[in-house]
């Protein structure tokens, strides 16, 4: 069997963990500690994210949208797949690094999206982007952590809590829509997206297509 080398390693913005990247033949690994965060054989579920928020802005003309964590790009590269041409996608990424593993090591993975002219890579946390603008965005997609709580940086935690959700409600254009991937159920998360007066749809999908672990996006609707 083909062992795992490491090829570098980044700390997370609070200084407190870290974040390593792998490889072993032509697969990738993101591991914080022992708990992987990500795998290039597993991207059905990230993709997900992007199909899902894609389908409910369809046809809007020049849509914006956000995208909360680079990661290996599968939510990237699927959003470009189904956008048209006239779409702005910004990514904010908050650890410059792993923008350095998508244009060094995993280049082939990302295909040269990063350089598609519809997309903006901002090392920036997503939570000020959010901040920054009233009704700036048709998407937000979040993928920072493994669920609605801030494992990789506790400063996330802020994005799921009723404030954060008042923040993101704001920023989102009328019928825009958030959705937050998750390796789990969070009944809390779902009641809390109630409470900030978002139409909710909590979706199961699986890590690989139709195998692999279950995971959970939340789709949820600015009915504003």
């Amino acid at each position: 069997m083909i062992p795992w080398v490491q090829l570098d390693s980044a700390r997370t913005p609070d200084g407190g963990q870290e974040l390593r990247l792998k490889q072993r033949g032509a697969e990738f690994s993101i591991m914080l500690g022992t708990n992987e965060l990500m795998n290039s054989r597993l991207s059905g579920s990230e993709e997900a994210l992007a199909r899902l928020s894609c389908e409910r802005i369809a046809g809007r003309k020049r849509p914006s949208i956000l995208i909360g964590g680079l990661g290996m790009g599968f939510t990237l590269r699927a959003a470009l797949a189904t956008l048209d041409g006239d779409a702005a996608v910004t990514v904010a990424e908050l650890v410059p690094a792993v923008v350095a593993w998508a244009r060094g090591p995993m280049s082939e993975i990302f295909d040269g999206c990063l350089d598609d002219p519809r997309v903006t890579i901002r090392e920036a946390d997503v939570g000020q982007l959010i901040r920054a603008e009233k009704a700036a965005w048709d998407a937000i997609l979040l993928d920072v952590d493994n669920g609605p709580e801030g494992i990789v940086y506790k400063g996330n935690d802020t994005l799921y809590g009723a404030a954060g959700l008042a923040a993101t409600r704001a920023a989102l254009t009328p019928g825009g829509v958030l959705a937050v991937w998750s390796q789990g159920p969070d009944s809390g998360f779902t009641r809390r997206l109630k409470q900030a007066a978002f139409a909710v749809e909590e979706i199961n999908t699986r890590a690989n297509g139709k195998r692999g672990a279950r995971h959970v996006i939340w789709v949820a609707a600015n009915q504003a």
